[in-house]
């Protein structure tokens, strides 16, 4: 645990944050605005969260100095029947020990699976997961895997469903 990470009020937390990307790393660190939190992406510090570090990780440090700091996963692929990757895994266990986040959050959808040869494939893709009682294990079963993991509750947000599965068990507002 980093000892130097400052301690932000749920008031705070509250408040609307912002989705902070690179074209503004500048501009939020210079004139720090008014803001509830910062919402990174993840991958994007994947590589810093090595012991090295590096500028990433550095301006991210830098940020969290004045920001709650909430980590956005765009590729967990929680309702991955396959499971979680443990390369990805471990590379968002080390950031979140690193950087201490207020939250963490990924997408209730999937992105690998399995072709017919049994060879695994990634999608690039936030897929919209079956509203199955198959699909409802998966996802908890993987939600639960990442939150023992990162030893804290992981957010998960609902994905737009652009296409519907027939076999569907349940409507999505139930799901």
């Amino acid at each position: 645990m980093n000892s130097r990470a400052p301690v932000f009020t749920s008031e705070r937390l509250s408040k609307a944050g912002i989705g902070w990307r690179h074209p503004h790393y500048a501009a939020v660190l210079e004139q720090h605005p008014e803001v509830g939190f910062l919402q990174v992406h993840s991958e994007n510090f994947f590589g810093s969260a090595l012991p090295a570090g590096g500028a990433a990780l550095a301006t991210l440090h830098t940020a969290r100095e004045h920001y709650p700091i909430s980590l956005h996963g765009v590729g967990l692929s929680l309702g991955a029947a396959t499971g979680i990757d443990d390369w990805h895994l471990d590379q968002l266990e080390a950031l979140v020990q690193r950087i201490e986040p207020a939250r963490v959050s990924d997408h209730a959808c999937f992105a690998r699976g399995l072709d017919s040869n049994g060879k695994m494939l990634h999608a690039s893709d936030l897929l919209p997961i079956p509203f199955t009682h198959a699909s409802l294990d998966a996802i908890c079963a993987n939600v639960s895997l990442v939150q023992e993991r990162l030893k804290r509750v992981l957010l998960v947000e609902n994905l737009s469903a652009y296409v519907q599965y027939a076999q569907a068990d349940f409507p999505k507002s139930n799901f």
